[in-house]
């Protein structure tokens, strides 16, 4: 029987993707764990490999084709031995396979994961149907099964993430609106029920906030712009999803920040000191070549383990304490900025830290990060120095519960036993959510970072 393939979902909350390349054509034999495809999210562009073995019997969605949604046919394989003709003028008639059963998947996918691990598991029968129930759309219940959530008789459709963080908040699944694909609840749709948002009875009023200004209509845009003085540059998945998760934060996390100076004088000659050591190449080029944020990541690191109370995320349920220092530091690239994590960073060298960054920066703007790479984390660090900004606030990145925003070092007058001396000063900001955070710890969290910072040789022990 033909095999359905169907566009995968590459992370928990992936609704539609681009599909960017086949790298296998129509008539090609496939093997299990042959890369494919190239999917586009809106962070990073992954290989996608076989699941099955057969042959590449019809290509439905062209490559190039953008914004196709989660679990639709986007190929068909015939199986050995199956007339592949037939096969392929059957196309997307065979019955697909659920979610978990994906003919495509990425190796992250395959390997066994927790409902609220980053692949997050789906719904499957461990028996197929001749005659499968009628998806909502087309008008027919689905069966539903003993203790399935129903809205007005029918079942509601949703993610085992999204079932699992209504259940932590309290919240009936049935009463949650769903906008991903053909209606199904996604964790998204949670977090604004959270708020008192996307919900099908009344709820009660979320606590007043800031006005957000809807954007503007192309009725409006005309009314203040004359034709031709400007173009439209449509949003790319990236540029939505930063907006999407930063209008998020802005709303539903209480920020504040503590602003402190840090003298870089000792870490600068540290450095100078540790880069002029570095072993040399075959070609005479060093080992590595630390930079002063490979030092600030390093002492976030360390600073998270000595206040462990500020090394925390708010969820609904309790405070999730972490035992390891994941640092996220924010990378630009064209289009937008992601946010790879160094992980455990307070057990790395300073080195190893600063490999990984290089790596991470290099992949990062060629889009070929794995979600594994970007996802979680326990703060971040986002560093405007080198475009000459002396301090500034970031907005925090949910799950976490702080960031630093960190500025340009540069000499300033300072006053040092009563006399003003010249000393290279760096300001940073802590921003931090006052449901997890208070302002007495983190004034104790940054007065660490502080400290380290200015004395580097204590991150080495």
């Amino acid at each position: 029987m033909p095999i359905n393939i169907l566009m995968p979902a590459l992370s928990p909350t992936m609704e539609k993707g681009n599909l960017a390349k086949w790298l296998k054509k129509e008539g090609d034999k496939v093997k299990s764990g042959d890369v494919i495809a190239e999917i586009e999210t809106d962070k990073a562009t992954m290989e996608v490999e076989a699941a099955d073995e057969g042959t590449l019997a019809k290509i439905i969605v062209p490559e190039g084709t953008q914004d196709v949604p989660v679990n639709d046919v986007i190929a068909v394989l015939a199986a050995d031995g199956e007339d592949v003709k037939a096969a392929g003028a059957g196309a997307g008639k065979a019955e697909a396979p659920k979610p978990t059963a994906s003919s495509f998947e990425t190796p992250a996918a395959r390997a066994p994961q927790d409902e609220g691990s980053a692949g997050g598991k789906t719904e499957t029968p461990t028996k197929p149907t001749t005659n499968p129930a009628p998806r909502p759309e087309e008008g027919a219940p689905a069966p539903v099964s003993k203790g399935e959530a129903t809205h007005n008789g029918a079942r509601v459709f949703a993610s085992p993430l999204a079932r699992r963080l209504a259940k932590d908040a309290g919240i009936d699944i049935a009463r949650v609106t769903g906008t991903g694909p053909h209606g199904r609840v996604i964790a998204r749709d949670v977090e604004q029920a959270k708020s008192g948002g996307g919900l099908r009875a009344p709820a009660a009023a979320p606590a007043a906030g800031p006005a957000i200004a809807p954007a503007m209509s192309d009725q409006q845009i005309r009314a203040l712009y004359p034709e031709g003085s400007y173009e439209v540059v449509p949003h790319d998945g990236m540029r939505r999803t930063i907006a999407q998760r930063l209008t998020q934060s802005t709303q539903t996390i209480p920020h504040f920040y503590l602003t402190i100076d840090c003298n870089l004088d000792r870490l600068l000659a540290a450095r100078e000191d540790i880069n002029a050591a570095a072993p040399k190449d075959k070609d005479g080029k060093p080992a590595y070549k630390l930079s002063v944020n490979d030092f600030i990541i390093k002492a976030m690191a360390i600073a998270l383990q000595r206040v462990p109370d500020a090394n925390v995320s708010w969820t609904e349920g309790g405070m999730l304490k972490h035992k390891h220092s994941d640092i996220g530091v924010a990378v630009a690239m064209p289009g937008g900025l992601i946010t790879p994590i160094i992980r455990s960073a307070e057990t790395q060298s300073l080195s190893s830290i600063s490999a990984q960054m290089k790596d991470f920066a290099a992949r990062a703007r060629a889009r070929k990060l794995k979600p594994e790479e970007y996802q979680g984390g326990t703060t971040a660090v986002s560093n405007l120095g080198m475009f000459g900004i002396k301090d500034f606030t970031a907005v925090i990145n949910p799950p976490h519960a702080t960031i630093l925003a960190v500025g340009t070092g540069e000499q300033r007058p300072i006053v040092k036993d009563g006399k003003i001396e010249i000393a290279t000063m760096m300001s940073v900001t802590l921003s931090c959510d006052h449901r997890a955070v208070d302002g007495a710890l983190g004034a104790e969290l940054i007065g660490a970072f502080k400290t380290l910072i200015e004395n580097p040789v204590m991150m080495m022990v």
